[in-house]
């Protein structure tokens, strides 16, 4: 037995290398996810000149990953860290939108600066120069993609003491984007009228969307289990598949949306709206014409093999079945734009606006006003009574 002293823990392994005719100190510094060892090696033709390199190359490995000072992160790896972390959640398009903007429009220009060199003067060029080829809506977004990256290097440094791109203001962009519009009375009663003679169930999609003021994103997640009818004899609101059609009152729960984990944009959207009669003979119609009642939690608006329908599918459908037939330009219409008119054409008829707010879903009256209301009117009305007004039911 060799009287040899055994090395330590921790001093790590030295070994001679008869092919390479060297010596071999070696040392394990930790573990990777799939439980083999991360080991860091030296060699020389002495065992001191081995352990000498390995030293070196242990202090090498330190180095390389000693945590950056958040200050002296650059902004684009600011940017890469905010993409990659705090978007967690986000519906797939807004995720998407995010890593196009930084690409093409904050990395390129600002992205060799680090967090503490990033000037207001710096930033406010930078917008100044996105205005140019930028629609003044994605000039926001942009601007809150930097803006957010850096709030997040803040939290994880106290000598970046503040955020200068809440200094700078959005300019103008390029252009302001497609200029929200609304259906007049008369197109309204055109594109009923059209949807009427639908072959497809685009029939009970505009009616809903027009006369309740649904989302797109919500109705294309809206399943049977969510339509329900006010039992008189029992004092409750019952789905239909329990208690059928003949009741005098009927709902919607607008509860999901396609977003990511199917949440309706904000608290306040999640609502539940008493449906026009219009709308009632609608879904009845469409529900008796399957052979036998619909499963519950099928969707109302399924796509191909009973999934979500796809955006385009709707708006090709739209303008194809509806706003053609209805004498329209099929260019100039989505079907957002039914939202749009159902705020204007209550607005148009007497309903004040934080009415109008709660049935669309919003948390306030501000964004009713500017976004989606087309024409102004000062009365009271519920929202169901006034649409059966507007629109009575041909039946």
């Amino acid at each position: 037995m060799s009287g040899k002293k055994r090395r330590a823990h921790g001093e790590g392994g030295l070994s001679w290398n008869a092919a390479r005719k060297r010596w071999i100190a070696s040392k394990t510094v930790g573990y990777q996810p799939n439980g083999r060892r991360i080991i860091v090696r030296g060699s020389g033709k002495t065992q001191t000149d081995a352990l000498k390199r390995l030293k070196k190359n242990l202090e090498k490995r330190k180095a390389r990953n000693a945590p950056k000072a958040a200050a002296d992160v650059t902004i684009a790896e600011a940017v890469a860290g905010f993409l990659r972390y705090g978007l967690m959640g986000r519906d797939e398009s807004t995720v998407t939108n995010a890593h196009s903007l930084a690409k093409h429009h904050i990395v390129p220009q600002l992205g060799h600066l680090t967090v503490r060199e990033l000037t207001a003067d710096d930033c406010e060029q930078w917008l100044e120069g996105r205005a140019e080829v930028l629609a003044t809506k994605s000039l926001r977004e942009v601007r809150s993609v930097l803006r957010r990256s850096i709030a997040r290097v803040m939290r994880r440094d106290e000598r970046v003491t503040r955020n200068v791109v809440d200094l700078c203001q959005v300019p103008s962009g390029k252009r302001s984007g497609r200029p929200s519009k609304a259906l007049n009375f008369a197109q309204a009663m055109q594109v009923l009228a059209a949807a009427e003679r639908a072959r497809s169930d685009m029939r009970q999609y505009v009616v809903l969307a027009l006369l309740t003021g649904a989302r797109t994103e919500e109705l294309r997640k809206l399943t049977w289990s969510h339509v329900v009818a006010y039992d008189g004899a029992r004092g409750q609101w019952r789905p239909v598949h329990e208690t059928g059609w003949e009741h005098g009152e009927f709902a919607v729960y607008v509860w999901r949306s396609v977003r990511a984990r199917g949440d309706t944009k904000t608290k306040k959207s999640r609502r539940t709206l008493k449906l026009p009669q219009r709308c009632v003979v609608a879904l009845r119609d469409l529900w008796e014409g399957f052979p036998k009642p619909p499963d519950p939690e099928a969707l109302i608006f399924p796509g191909e093999g009973g999934q979500v329908r796809g955006a385009m599918t709707v708006l090709r459908a739209f303008r194809r079945e509806v706003i053609a037939p209805a004498g329209l330009d099929p260019d100039a219409w989505t079907p957002r734009e039914l939202r749009h008119s159902f705020v204007s054409l209550l607005s148009d008829n007497g309903m004040p606006l934080d009415k109008i707010a709660l049935l669309v879903g919003h948390s306030g009256t501000q964004v009713t006003e500017k976004v989606y209301r087309q024409q102004i009117r000062p009365v009271i009305q519920d929202g169901a009574q006034a649409m059966d007004l507007i629109f009575p039911n041909p039946n």
